[in-house]
């Protein structure tokens, strides 16, 4: 093809092609923003942490309504835990009523929550572990651990953090 029979000038195709890349910019500045948002609002790089948080929200909800057996499900991951109790005799459900009722670490039944903030933990870029910061009964922090492993929670923290 040489310039003098070059195509014609295609004013359509031109359109498409620059609002294809107006489009392009917009959605990358876009996954920007909400990446980085999630990280400085506390719920994760592209609030990846926000399932596991309404994870720990039914859970403190069950434990508010005193609906042990779902709690206890939540906590094991599974909610069928009833059809084989004696996979979890390492920490049966007994055990675990009176550890988030007596010995609760606010040394009552929790009644009322409110789900604050998570952080990564572990290696890699989601990490293996999210500690979810959570305030019961108007002020004493709670910090669960999920383990992304196998959607378990565990207590206590390994560690806590600031907000």
């Amino acid at each position: 093809m040489t310039l003098l029979n070059a195509p014609a000038y295609d004013e359509r195709r031109e359109k498409l092609v620059r609002l294809s890349l107006i489009a392009a910019v917009a959605l990358f500045i876009l996954l920007l923003v909400l990446a980085f948002a999630g990280f400085v609002t506390g719920h994760g790089w592209l609030f990846s942490n926000l399932p596991i948080e309404h994870k720990i929200n039914r859970f403190f909800t069950a434990l508010e309504q005193k609906d042990y057996d779902t709690a206890y499900g939540i906590y094991q991951n599974d909610k069928d835990w009833k059809q084989h109790p004696d996979k979890y005799h390492g920490y049966p459900e007994d055990r675990f009523i009176e550890d988030w009722t007596k010995y609760s670490p606010i040394g009552k039944p929790i009644t009322t929550h409110h789900v604050d903030k998570s952080v990564t933990d572990g290696s890699g870029v989601f990490g293996t572990t999210v500690i979810v910061g959570t305030t019961v009964d108007g002020g004493k922090r709670i910090f669960i651990p999920y383990q992304r492993s196998d959607g378990t929670l565990t207590y206590p923290a390994p560690h806590v953090f600031e907000y």
